[in-house]
């Protein structure tokens, strides 16, 4: 495939951004090469500024569950945007994409639209602090949770550690009120709680770890988080950016049946436009400003176009048996090249699927991905964008099927897999 445009606009790009993109993983640097300049996206299909037809498993990290340039999405934008693109004041369209979330969702109770999944967790942590009165967070090393201060910091050596920022500028200060641990590991969490008694403020946890891996964590391991938080009063976060309406409606606190405190979500709830939010029962949303004390506000919060756009994607998503088809899809997708080498699984949940190199059954914490594994995955990913798939650029990120794969797309892309793997 040609790659002469998306060359000469990248050399362009770094005249006027670090590394020449406005997001880190875009600028191909683990699998190496030239990042793609994306002109359009029509269902399940991409084009590169070369014009090279790719079919996307990428969804824009997860959040088009319909495909690109859905017709119902499209439109709903177009008739809001021509009376208006933001005010800045209330508008119906928030309350309405509210009614929809909410009607369908026993866990929550009250809702506050943010911009990103990385406000909304920050806002999450926030309340969290202003409801317990506690300062430090615990969370876990193979969870991401969006670049605020607190939450880029990466494990030390110890079982129970503070850790150490896994980026420059952030504060010794911050790293001090963050623990983490491992996933996957009850004793960790124990010996935090009796550490730092009465301290910890909040868990939060990736209930579906889906931004390092495919990390799946029992049901039983995510039970025990619920009761050793309710047991040290402290509140349980489940950030959703991902799993939230990808899974299932309900997420994947409807998944496991369980009922966290607080809950994130991300750009799926905005139809792939720029959103997020926080949820939780009455009583702690109380907590928010101008109810409570607990300070938080933005210009474009509720914005209109992301709220009917996002209204008319999960109106979609609540068709019968929506999910249950999508995660069909998927598993007859996967089922036809995952063993097609030894040292090779495909892990998935719902439309989530992640390829790995290993041997592994099972793979639940940062520390079994096995970092020399990521080179076949380099190898692998030229190979399928060759071909004409597109992946996420890194052999951590998780792959997505839409409601628009058909399924002549993938039996294409399962053969495409078979092919690709074979010459490895």
């Amino acid at each position: 495939m040609k790659r002469e445009k998306s060359e000469q606009l990248f050399a362009n790009a770094k005249k006027y951004f670090p590394g020449g993109v406005n997001s880190p993983v875009r600028a191909f640097r683990s699998v190496g090469g030239t990042p793609l300049f994306i002109e359009r996206g029509k269902g399940s299909h991409i084009w590169d500024a070369d014009g090279n037809k790719y079919i996307d498993f990428c969804s824009s990290w997860g959040p088009l569950i319909l495909g690109h340039a859905h017709p119902k999405v499209v439109a709903a934008i177009k008739e809001t945007v021509e009376k208006g693109s933001s005010f800045g004041a209330p508008t119906e369209l928030e309350n309405k994409l509210a009614e929809l979330i909410l009607n369908n969702n026993p866990f929550i109770e009250k809702i506050r639209f943010v911009s990103s999944g990385t406000e909304a967790v920050m806002s999450a942590i926030r309340l969290a602090r202003g409801y317990t009165k506690r300062n430090k967070i615990l969370k876990f090393e193979g969870c991401y949770h969006g670049h605020s201060d607190s939450l880029l910091v990466k494990a030390g050596s110890g079982l129970v550690t503070f850790g150490n920022t896994s980026s420059a500028g952030v504060p010794e200060a911050f790293i001090n009120e963050t623990i983490v641990v491992s996933l996957n590991n009850k004793e960790a969490v124990k010996k935090a709680f009796a550490d730092f008694k009465n301290q910890i403020a909040c868990v939060i946890i990736e209930p579906i770890p889906a931004n390092n891996g495919l990390l799946l964590q029992d049901k039983d391991y995510l039970q025990f988080l619920r009761d050793i938080c309710t047991e040290n009063k402290s509140l349980l976060i489940f950030d959703e950016v991902i799993s939230g309406f990808r899974i299932g409606f309900t997420g994947a606190a409807g998944y496991y049946n369980m009922q966290p405190d607080i809950i994130t979500y991300g750009k799926i709830i905005g139809g792939g436009l720029p959103v997020g939010a926080y949820a939780a029962s009455a009583e702690i949303m109380s907590k928010i400003s101008p109810d409570g004390d607990v300070y938080q506000a933005g210009t474009l919060s509720g914005n209109p176009v992301a709220m009917t756009a996002g209204i008319a994607q999960l109106t979609e998503c609540l068709k019968p048996k929506f999910y249950e088809e999508l995660e069909k899809k998927t598993k007859n997708f996967i089922s036809n090249f995952k063993f097609q080498i030894s040292n090779f699984k495909v892990f998935s949940i719902g439309s989530i699927f992640w390829i790995a190199f290993t041997d592994k059954e099972k793979i639940q914490s940062a520390e079994d991905i096995n970092a020399e594994s990521m080179k076949h995955f380099r190898t692998l990913y030229h190979e399928l964008l060759e071909k004409g798939i597109y992946l996420g650029p890194s052999g951590y990120e998780v792959g997505f099927v839409s409601e628009a794969h058909s399924e002549d797309d993938l039996k294409k892309a399962a053969e495409v897999f078979k092919d690709s793997l074979k010459k490895l």
